[in-house]
Formats: structure tokens, C-alpha cells, sequence
């Protein structure tokens, strides 16, 4: 089926599913505040850079049975800061690719890209990016970088709420102000296929 499955676990971590084939996405650790502690399931883990609530990598289980690799994997190196990495370091953004379409997870990026870096990166069918702030670009780099890369449809990632979050980064209402095709989803999973119409999708976190 000509499909992608994505799936929110909260905070950045995400699991994209297609063919049977789970790659997840920057696992958090339980000092995560608010948020259940992971249990997954995938034959892949990726991780934007080695602080734990991003890499906790034991939280991920691989399954049974091992299937080949549908996905095209690419890396942009980026920073975790504005300083070129001297306050927190590197940053990778992932880029998947499979079935004619093309998610990128920012991970913890902490600056506005450089053409150089759009320009690798490419036009997405899905952005995730983070939105909140403080440890990552804000909502308004968010949105412009959003509209630098030309993203179909923008997940927001990393920002809190009344339940959970960091207490230094924004809530997500501040990102989605600044777009006008928001869809505040019922569910924590997009299904995307080529007909999947463009939008900012807030996926809803469902306390697994």
C-alpha cells in the first residue's frame, strides 16, 4: 500500500511506519516530565543527537522478524544552537524517504537553516519541527523554516502543554497562530499518501 504511518509518541520521538518496516525516531527517557515512559517497537532507531530525551535507545525494542529497509535514509548535520554548537552541541536532521514521498525530522535544531542546508534537505512532504523554543528554534523559526523547505504539511514537536513539557519552552498554540491550515488531529497517527492534503497537523498525545 502506497502509505506512510506516523505516529507521535510525544515530546520528538516519533515511529514512521511503511511496508511492515518501523524506524523510530528520538526516543526520550523517563525524566521526560509528563510523558509515559516508551516502550516501542522497531527495526531501525535514529536519534538528532545524544542528550536522553532524544536517544534513549533501551526504550526500543527491535521486532521479531527482520524485513528489508524501504525507507532511503539521509543525515544534514545542523547545530543545537545558535553558536555553531558551542553551547549544546550537534544536531542531526533525519531525512526519510519512501514510497515517492519525503519526511524530514529536524530533531533539536537551534537555529534558522542556511540555504546550503535547505537546499539538502529539500521540500518535504512532512516537516517535523520543534517549536518551542529555548533548547530549539521558536514557533516563528519554525514557520520559517517551514516555508524555506516548502513542507506540504507541518507537524509541531517539542513544545508542553498543562500535562506535559519542559516548563522553558513554549506551548504549541504559539506556532499554530501562525499558520492559517491548522488540523488539531483526534488521533496521535498520520496517514500519509500522495492525496494527503497540505496542513499543519497537531497530532494528539495519547498518554501510552
Amino acid at each position: 500500500m502506497n502509505t506512510i504511518n506516523i505516529t507521535w509518541h510525544g515530546h520528538a520521538c516519533y515511529t514512521v511506519e511503511h511496508g511492515g518496516y518501523i524506524i523510530a525516531l528520538d526516543p526520550y527517557d523517563d525524566t521526560t516530565p509528563g510523558y509515559n515512559p516508551l516502550c516501542l517497537t522497531a527495526h531501525k532507531t535514529l536519534c538528532s543527537h545524544s542528550h536522553h530525551d532524544h536517544s534513549h535507545v533501551q526504550a526500543v525494542c527491535m521486532p521479531l522478524c527482520e524485513i528489508p529497509c524501504p525507507f532511503e535514509i539521509e543525515t544534514v548535520a545542523t547545530y543545537h544552537d545558535d553558536a555553531q554548537g558551542a553551547k549544546r552541541g550537534e544536531n542531526t536532521v533525519h531525512i526519510l524517504k519512501a514510497a515517492g514521498m519525503k519526511i524530514v525530522h529536524l530533531g533539536d535544531l537551534g537555529h534558522p537553516l542556511t540555504d546550503e542546508q535547505a537546499q539538502a534537505i529539500g521540500n518535504p512532504d512532512v516537516l517535523i519541527a520543534p517549536v518551542g523554543g529555548f533548547y530549539t528554534i521558536d514557533a516563528l523559526q519554525a514557520d520559517q523554516v517551514a516555508r524555506q523547505l516548502g513542507a506540504k504539511i507541518v507537524i509541531p514537536m517539542h513544545y508542553r502543554s498543562d500535562s506535559f513539557g519542559y516548563d522553558k519552552i513554549a506551548r504549541v498554540e504559539d506556532f499554530t497562530a501562525l499558520r492559517d491550515d491548522v488540523i488539531t488531529a483526534d488521533t496521535n497517527t498520520l496517514t500519509l499518501s500522495p492525496d494527503t492534503p497540505a496542513g499543519t497537523v497537531v497530532l494528539k498525545y495519547l498518554g501510552e
